[in-house]
């Protein structure tokens, strides 16, 4: 089964999660240079560069790149980015929106905060962070298909 496996058979899988967690890194450092140190920074969700839109952006790189353009494999990958990015930029902005409201509700019926804890209110990424991981997604697998040529 894994007898013919070749380079190439290895860059569509593997490409789009190494580009992933060097944003995701990327995130780590940056946060960390604000915060100071903390191992949560590098789970965090949301803020700048997006994870979710450099994985889709590689995905459908590497892809188009490899199988071409006008393959079901492509068509494929491109439908699961949009669904990525739009996770990304609207359904999680909806679950931020919704832990805003919750925390309100608790503060003003002075709920317990310790039955009740505070939820996260920035959980989706802003229009400009899934920009930058596009971008930001593009040219590293550019460069790592690049280098693996």
């Amino acid at each position: 089964m894994f007898n013919n496996l070749n380079l190439n058979d290895l860059v569509i899988p593997f490409v789009p999660v190494i580009v992933s967690i060097i944003t995701q890194t990327t995130k780590f450092i940056v946060f960390t240079l604000k915060h100071g140190f903390k191992w949560e920074y590098f789970f965090t969700h949301g803020h700048m560069p997006s994870s979710h839109s450099s994985f889709a952006a590689s995905l459908v790189i590497t892809v188009g790149y490899l199988e071409n353009l006008t393959s079901g494999a492509f068509a494929i990958a491109l439908g699961l980015s949009m669904i990525i990015l739009d996770d990304a930029l609207r359904i999680r902005m909806y679950l931020g929106d919704q832990g805003r409201y919750l925390n309100m509700l608790v503060q003003n019926l002075h709920l317990d905060i310790k039955q009740y804890p505070r939820l996260k209110e920035r959980v989706g990424h802003r229009t400009s962070e899934v920009i930058v991981g596009l971008i930001y997604g593009a040219f590293l697998t550019s460069l790592i298909i690049y280098w693996l040529q």
